[in-house]
Order: C-alpha cells, then structure tokens, then sequence
C-alpha cells in the first residue's frame, strides 16, 4: 500500500510539474473530484488533460479513498473550501465521490440519504464563490450487481440475477425470484434495495442542481448494466424528468461510469476553446454496430454517439465534413476482417485524415485489445499515427477512453500547437498516452493478466482481491513480463512509416517502466514510464 501510494503521488506531481519552470503557462487549469483513485478516474484523465496543454489537479490521494475504504467526502469538501476556484477554468466533480466517497461506496447503504444530499451543497457554495466557472458533473446510475468483496463471495451472482429478473412478470421469473429471495441473505438484499433506492434520490438532486443553475452539464451515466433488470425503472424515471424540465440540452442519460471524468474533460477543454470538432464514426460491422455489447444497456451505435455528443463534439454521416474519423472495430470472430479493417484505416491516413480507433470486445470475455486487430496495427505501423486508441474493459470504457483522447488531440492540432514549447508538451502526453493504452490495455489485460492470475493460483478471477504479500509477488511477476512487452512495443512505435503523423517529431526512448495493482487484484494496473517528446523543423 505505501509503494502504491508513494508512487501515484510521483506520477501525479510529474504530470503537473513535468513542464515548469521557464514553460509557458498551461493552456487551461482544471479541477477535478474523480469518481476513485484508480488510474481510469484519476491517472487516465490527468495524463490526457496533458494532450490538450491542461492542468488537472486533484484532491490529496490519501482523500480519495481505496476499493471498499470510502474516500473522506467530508475532508475533500473541505480541501474545496480552500481552493482558489476562480483559478480554475473548469471543475470536473463526480457526485458519487462527494455523496458516499466513490464509486464502490456508492453500492452499499453505509451513507444515508440525508448526509449525501447535505456534501452536495459544497457544488452550489462553489458556483457562489466562482459564477463564471464552468462545472461538469457526474451521478452514477447504481448497477445490478455489487461489488465484490470478501463480505458477499457466497450470494453476489445471485444478488446480480435478481436485480435483472425480479422485474420480470411471467410466472417461471417470478418463480425464480422468490427463490432467490429465500436464498440471498435478507440483511444484503435489504441493503442493495435501500443503496438503490438511495441512488436514484441522489441522481434527482443532481438533476435539480442543473435546473438551478449550479452544475452547467451533467452526465447521469448507467454502471455495468443489461438491456433488463432494476436499473430500467431508475433510467426512464431520470429520463423522464429530464425532458420534463426541458434540460435534455444540459443532462445526458447514458451509459458509462470510470472513463466518464475522460468524456468531460474533453467537453471542458472544447468549450474553453470555444471548438466542437466533427467526428464520423465508421464500423467494423454494421450488424455488431446495431448489437447490444456486453454490460452495456442498448446498442454500440447508441453508446458512440452519446459519447461523441458528451465530449462537445459533433456527430456527421459524410466523411467528407469530418475533422477526425472514429474507427470501431468489434469483429474479432469473423475471420479476416482484422486486416481489412486495419486496411481501411491505412488508406484513411495515407490520405492524411485523421483517425481515433476503438477495440471492442463483443462476449466480454478478454476485456482487453484483440490479438489479430493489433498485430494488424503494429505490422502497419499504425499505433502513432492515430489521434486515440483504447481497449479495456467495456465498451463504454473503450469508446470513452479513444474518443476523448482523439478529440482533445484534435483539439489540440487545430489550435494549441503554435508554439513550440506547447507542441512538445501535447506531443509527449500523446506518444505517453497511445504507447500506455496499448501496453495496458493489449499486453497486459489481454496477455499478462492471465499469466497473472494462474501465478497467484487464481485462474480466471481478476476481481479476487490478494494479500499485500502475494500482490507484491504478482506485480514483481507482471512487471518483468511487461518490460518485455515494452521494449517490443516501444521498437514498433519508433519505426514510423513514409509519410508519418509524427514524421516531424522526436521522442527519448521511454524509460522507467513501474507497474503496481493499485487494489490488490489483476482487474486494472498502474502503469507508468518516462518519455519527452520535440518536435524538429522538417527539411
């Protein structure tokens, strides 16, 4: 834990203090209230506010909290009070953070309603003291299934199935939700019911703050879901006051949760720039595009294009009116279509277009980069020249994660790059940000992380939460195989095609790799390495 914690204060000190000194002033400052202190809430969008020349700065890590320890809500909102909020340009707060202490904590009915609604008025006492700050917001729609933990081992899957089929009205549903009922301990369904019930009073106070005028865009974004189950009710009911208040303009509904601070930031730095780049999303399939991923609660189309309008940008049909292309690709069981569809995507930028790419997972059984898509990405030399690029987890964490990186990059091309000191500074938050996606995401998530697991005697159970003792086995492990992974990945990095998006850049060879499990478990890692990028008068 001290390792963990010494190292991601390192890693937040360099994102901020990398550039000081003599270096022109940030081209924005903003602030940010994650969802929790794991790396896609709080590392992610501190590395990514870089591409577009943006401070993000946060609260102490050791407020954030860690896994089932709720952050200190009560200490954050008193970390605000001392902030100059005038300073900021924007504020990036997830609600879930200030209300119960993050995400996790949000699942459970530890904080009742009455203390969750009190810790919110610090949003309305920071639109007092700032008026002309821009704030973003984030309420989490409570997902079907709990956390796990070492509490609800025995009944959490079941707890899951009745949560999507207690909804249900034919009789064999009914008949096995009664006895699922007899099965669940009443202690943790009445919890689940009451955190539930909770959640959705929190997400209509949320509402109520942007009807008010204090929050000025707000996602209500739906956690790990299905097409059925509890959460359906909660939805409509959210969507249906919405519309009531005429604020659809200002509220989205939709899916997300971790990658939704990403999504955010790069509305915050559009609106900053006064800019809303035209993005057109092309699909690897157009029947996968119109399918229902796993986790997910309607079709991939639909996420897309919630989150392109989510980020501030916008959403056109000709690729011809395009500043950046959106690829998806999703066909990793018809067999071919990996090449082709990285075939596709050269032609794109042999003709200089500008393109962000996307790996999705359609059975959620690797939630990580697919072997053949990537190869085809790296035989082309392909990974740097794209604006964004992610592969982890969801569909909702991979298309929020390539997206915003790709708009603010684009951002960042079309009008930060003017000087040298700040093109250098975006060039290495996007050559750190594309080679970090692809190591996360393809070699350890897809590659390691299995290895990993048959290591520490746990096969197939990324969620299983370890000792200190064999965590420091398992990351000794990991990083040893990762270091292999970089040198190969950094040599294909460096060999950049005729022609090349960063033809007229030069990077040191990354360095310093570091690599820790931040909660105990192989579901998600910190990683982290050195790398300075210039850019250098073409001839």
């Amino acid at each position: 834990m001290t390792r963990f914690l010494t190292f991601l204060v390192f890693v937040a000190g360099l994102s901020l203090s990398a550039f000081a000194g003599k270096e022109p002033a940030y081209n924005a400052r903003i602030l940010l209230i994650p969802l929790d202190d794991r790396p896609p809430c709080l590392q992610f969008t501190q590395r990514m506010g870089l591409i577009g020349d943006a401070q993000v700065v946060t609260p102490p890590l050791e407020l954030l909290g860690r896994f089932t320890t709720p952050g200190q809500s009560d200490k954050i909102i008193s970390w605000l009070q001392e902030q100059d909020l005038k300073s900021f340009d924007a504020a990036i707060i997830a609600l879930d953070m200030l209300a119960y202490g993050g995400l996790v904590g949000s699942r459970v009915h530890d904080v009742p309603f009455e203390v969750a609604i009190k810790r919110l008025d610090i949003v309305a006492t920071m639109r007092k003291r700032a008026p002309g700050l821009k704030i973003y917001g984030q309420s989490v729609v409570m997902r079907l299934a709990p956390t796990a933990d070492r509490k609800n081992g025995a009944y959490r899957e079941k707890l899951a199935q009745w949560a999507e089929i207690s909804v249900a009205t034919d009789p064999a549903a009914k008949a096995e939700t009664a006895k699922l009922e007899q099965e669940i301990p009443a202690e943790g369904l009445a919890d689940y019911k009451q955190a539930r019930s909770r959640n959705l009073r929190v997400n209509q106070q949320a509402i109520d703050l942007v009807r008010r005028g204090v929050i000025d865009y707000l996602l209500l974004t739906q956690d790990d879901a299905k097409p059925k189950g509890v959460h359906i009710a909660d939805r409509e009911t959210l969507i249906t006051e919405t519309r009531r208040l005429k604020l659809t303009d200002k509220i989205a509904v939709q899916p997300g949760a971790d990658e939704v601070s990403m999504l955010l930031l790069a509305r915050a730095l559009n609106k900053h720039a006064t800019y809303s780049p035209k993005v057109k999303a092309v699909y690897s399939s157009e029947k996968l595009g119109n399918t229902v991923m796993p986790f997910e609660d309607r079709p991939l189309r639909q996420t897309v294009s919630y989150h392109i309008k989510a980020t501030g940008s916008q959403e056109v049909n000709d690729e011809r009116d395009a500043d950046v292309l959106y690829y998806v690709f999703a066909s990793r069981f018809e067999p071919g279509r990996a090449d082709s569809f990285a075939d596709e995507i050269d032609a794109k930028i042999k003709q200089n277009k500008r393109v962000i790419v996307a790996d999705i997972d359609p059975k959620g059984d690797v939630q990580g980069g697919d072997t053949p898509f990537t190869m085809a990405l790296e035989k082309r030399h392909l990974l740097p020249e794209l604006s964004g690029y992610a592969s982890w987890n969801t569909a909702g964490n991979t298309i929020g994660t390539a997206l915003p990186q790709g708009v603010i990059f684009t951002l960042g091309e079309a009008k930060l790059m003017k000087q040298s000191s700040v093109a250098n500074r975006i060039w290495t938050a996007q050559s750190w940000f594309l080679i970090h996606r692809v190591l996360d995401d393809y070699y350890f998530h897809n590659l390691i992380r299995a290895k990993a697991n048959q290591f520490a005697k746990q096969v197939g159970r990324s969620s299983t939460l370890m000792s200190d003792e064999t965590t420091s086995q398992v990351e000794a492990y990991c990083l040893k195989l990762l270091q292999q992974s970089f040198d190969e990945l950094v040599t294909n990095y460096e060999q950049k095609r005729p022609g090349s998006l960063q033809q007229a850049v030069r990077c040191t060879k990354p360095t310093a790799l570091r690599f820790d499990l931040p909660w105990n478990r192989t579901f998600e890692a910190m990683i982290d390495f050195t790398i300075s990028c210039h850019s250098v008068p073409e001839n």
